[in-house]
């Protein structure tokens, strides 16, 4: 009997959506390679790609990270799982569709670097950078790219 009155308690919490594991919707901006608006519950949220940094907009490849972003999952559905937020509030999450990481698909193309202060322990990532490193990938054909978070702190 007293699990009866646990369930109701049970189900409000695990649908609260700070404790959803994932939700799906549809994109509908793109702000840059790392950076996408997708619908949820009605509103648009803003989503920053977990594990990852691309390019700025005004820097080598950030054009080409957006497209591929873009061509990716603008005006398509895409799943996604909110792993925590931004020191600014904003969701960070994994975002697939139709099975495929946008997340690693980015590095994988060489649009991307691994962000290892953000997420140490993702080794997959590592070793997608690696491999993009290797071959000279995307931003790796650059003798010296200069990553994101450099840019950024020269740039202000």
């Amino acid at each position: 009997m007293k699990i009866l009155r646990i369930v109701p308690i049970l189900l409000f919490l695990f649908s609260a959506p700070e404790f959803a594991a994932s939700w799906s919707g549809i994109v509908v901006g793109i702000s840059d390679g790392d950076t996408i608006t997708v619908m949820h519950r009605g509103k648009p949220e803003v989503i920053r790609l977990f594990g990852i940094d691309c390019p700025e907009k005004d820097q080598d490849f950030g054009t080409r990270a957006k497209q591929f972003t873009s061509d990716m999952v603008f005006r398509k559905i895409v799943e996604v799982a909110r792993i925590g937020e931004t020191s600014y509030g904003r969701p960070v999450a994994w975002v697939s569709i139709n099975g495929k990481s946008l997340n690693k698909e980015l590095i994988r193309a060489g649009l991307a670097w691994w962000y290892r202060w953000y997420a140490p322990h993702e080794s997959e990532l590592a070793q997608l950078e690696r491999v993009a490193r290797e071959k000279g990938i995307g931003l790796w054909s650059q003798p010296n790219p200069i990553p994101p978070w450099e840019f950024r702190r020269y740039s202000r």
